[in-house]
């Protein structure tokens, strides 16, 4: 027997992180999904009988197997962008393949994605708000007289939570890992222990039972789909922090722990419910003895918290990734990892999660007040996810033939559009607060999208040519004074000339002796060699101090400009560069509204307020504020 090589070991730890950080929220739905089904003051109660306890138990391991197994584990998993997963990555494969398959078709199901990713954002928020608030509720069941410290604690715990977010999600995955490992091995054996109160409930896992609850007693199983979601929510977190640990640890670490620790405490529950109706209470702590009771809530406090973790993790893969695609203006992001490229913290979003969430914990302060709005997003985003992704299998599998794949989508689709429907009976008692968060954040992605295209064209046609000013600087060198010194010019590539130098020259008629255009490029791997970071074009010419220099970094490197002019080879710099008085130019654009009908006023005024979030380029790029010039202009949308 062979020990275990380093890559193995590797391996191992990434699967106990993932165990911390992904599957906290739908590892978790244990504690309060049957309770929540069978409660007798929902507005629309299911009756407690063997009958439908079997069809209960039988529907959520089968939504659990269909909806997080099938549709994200085997399927959705599968379609990454460059290891990236989520309802932004599918939106990424859909826009590469808009102009071969319908750019019409392919912009609406983009559109429709961008609503999944602003859901999600929703979810980001009430997660960490109902999950903590009923970690220190169970403080209620020891001590009835601590109940009004409940609101206080969950603020302190949620603070803790995201003040420790910058240490990144692989050092909060070595902590929490374990803690899960424990959890699920819990819940696992108490759930066995359930069943032997009524082994004739293994039964359950029998589909027969799901349908004949679903159509034989639809009235009261459409409602009861309302409540089974919640074994399902965080299935699209699994999806989005895949960027964080990769395919093959998530999907281990589900099938070989995770579900089935989960399916044994549904069917413990549903044992020893139809053993003891009165255990309806209280299902899942009722399976622990009574000397039991005690730590089985403090490691549940423990578990819901980390559950917080998978959403905020996937919030900020999601907004690095809008940012990429356009959706959203450049954030500061720091990458908290070397081995995978996903590990990310995102300041920006986590100081506006951490405000949105204690905002949702003073408003409601109770689970039960959140809980009608906990289903919506995730429904909403699994459905939309289901649609996106056989959009894509048509042309990334082309050997699948299309009633396949039509069949399934046709399958998997119906099935989430029941759940949809069943939270739209939530839309007055808490399901709107979802919908209003997904609506803002898909109006300011959406708005920021239009005034950058609008932007983007203006500054184009401002730039002009780079090739082309080349030619007219040779032309009126006359005209043009020339001072001593190294003036570098930050620009998007090869095609137009940077405004701060246009501008220097039209206005100034003056120029360095040295220029240096730098165009910045972050690669998919964590370090670039130092013999492989820079590339330089003279554009044309060998004897106008103009060059042209492809600045590569790694995703974990910093983007420190002046240090990588050190790796310029002087005799490739058509000179001598001073690197001690270099002058930075930024472009600064000043966005004013403007007479133009490109968008609505509102818009127009939503999309500058965004802009003042973007991140500081001279900070970003390490550049010295005592070199650093910075020369404005104004845009009009």
């Amino acid at each position: 027997m062979g020990h275990p090589g380093p890559n193995d070991t590797v391996r191992l730890a990434v699967v106990i992180g993932a165990l911390g950080v992904v599957f906290g929220d739908i590892g978790t739905s244990p504690l309060y999904t049957l309770q929540t089904v069978f409660d007798p003051d929902d507005p629309h109660p299911v009756p407690v009988s063997t009958a439908n306890v079997y069809g209960v138990v039988s529907l959520i391991f089968w939504s659990v197997m269909i909806v997080v197994t099938v549709t994200y584990i085997l399927l959705a998993m599968r379609a990454d962008n460059d290891g990236e997963g989520g309802v932004m990555a599918l939106i990424t494969l859909i826009r590469r393949s808009g102009t071969e398959y319908g750019g019409k078709r392919a912009t609406w199901l983009a559109a429709l994605g961008i609503f999944g990713a602003a859901l999600f954002f929703g979810d980001s928020m009430i997660t960490p708000a109902i999950s903590v608030l009923s970690a220190v509720e169970g403080i209620k069941i020891v001590e009835p007289s601590l109940a009004e410290a409940v609101v206080p604690i969950t603020a302190v715990i949620i603070l803790v939570l995201f003040l420790t977010q910058r240490r990144g999600t692989a050092t909060i995955g070595k902590v929490f890992g374990p803690v899960m490992i424990l959890w699920f091995a819990t819940i696992g054996i108490l759930g066995i222990g359930g069943i032997t109160m009524h082994p004739g409930i293994l039964a359950a896992l029998s589909p027969t039972y799901a349908i004949s609850f679903l159509f034989g007693h639809f009235g009261i199983a459409f409602f009861a789909l309302a409540a089974v979601v919640l074994s399902v929510t965080g299935a699209e977190a699994i999806y989005a922090d895949m960027g964080h640990f990769g395919r093959r640890a998530i999907s281990r670490g589900w099938l070989f722990l995770v579900l089935p620790a989960c399916v044994l405490s549904y069917l413990g529950q549903g044992a020893s419910i139809i053993d003891d109706p009165a255990r309806i209470s209280g299902p899942f702590f009722l399976l622990a003895p009574d000397w039991l009771r005690l730590p089985l809530v403090l490691l549940a406090a423990a578990a819901t918290v980390i559950a917080s973790q998978a959403v905020i993790t996937g919030a900020y893969s999601v907004t690095s990734q809008a940012a990429q695609l356009g959706y959203l203006p450049r954030l500061r992001v720091t990458h908290t990892s070397e081995s995978e490229i996903g590990q990310i913290y995102v300041p920006w979003i986590n100081w506006l999660l951490l405000v949105s969430v204690l905002t949702l914990v003073f408003a409601f302060r109770s689970s039960a007040a959140l809980a009608y709005a906990y289903g919506m997003a995730v429904t909403a985003t699994i459905t939309i996810t289901t649609l996106l992704f056989f959009y894509i299998a048509q042309w990334r599998w082309p050997r699948i033939p299309g009633w396949v794949i039509g069949g399934g989508a046709g399958l998997l689709v119906a099935f989430d559009l029941l759940f949809v429907a069943a939270n739209l009976t939530k839309l007055l008692h808490g399901a709107w607060l979802t919908l209003l968060i997904g609506l803002t954040a898909f109006t300011v992605m959406t708005t920021w999208q239009k005034g950058r295209a609008i932007i983007t064209a203006e500054r184009k046609q401002r730039e002009g040519s780079l090739p082309e000013f080349i030619e007219q600087l040779r032309e009126n060198s006359g005209d043009i004074a020339r001072v001593t010194g190294t003036a570098v010019f930050l620009n998007r590539g090869m095609q137009t000339a940077p405004l701060a130098l246009r501008a220097n020259v039209e206005h100034n008629h003056v120029r360095h002796n040295h220029i240096l255009i730098i165009s910045i490029e972050t690669q998919v791997v964590p370090r670039v060699p130092a013999a492989e970071r820079v590339e330089i074009d003279d554009l044309g010419y060998t004897d106008d101090g103009i060059t042209f220099v492809t600045m590569r970094f790694g995703y974990a490197d910093t983007q420190d400009v002046p240090a990588t002019l050190r790796l310029l080879d002087p005799a490739k710099t058509e000179g001598h560069l001073d690197l001690e008085n270099v002058s930075y130019f930024l472009s600064k654009i000043s966005l004013r509204r403007g007479a133009a009908p490109t968008m609505a006023l509102w818009r127009k005024r939503l999309f500058i307020a965004t802009s003042y979030i973007t991140a500081d380029a001279a900070e970003h790029f390490a550049l010295p504020r005592d070199h650093t010039v910075i020369m404005g202009s104004h845009i009009e949308v």
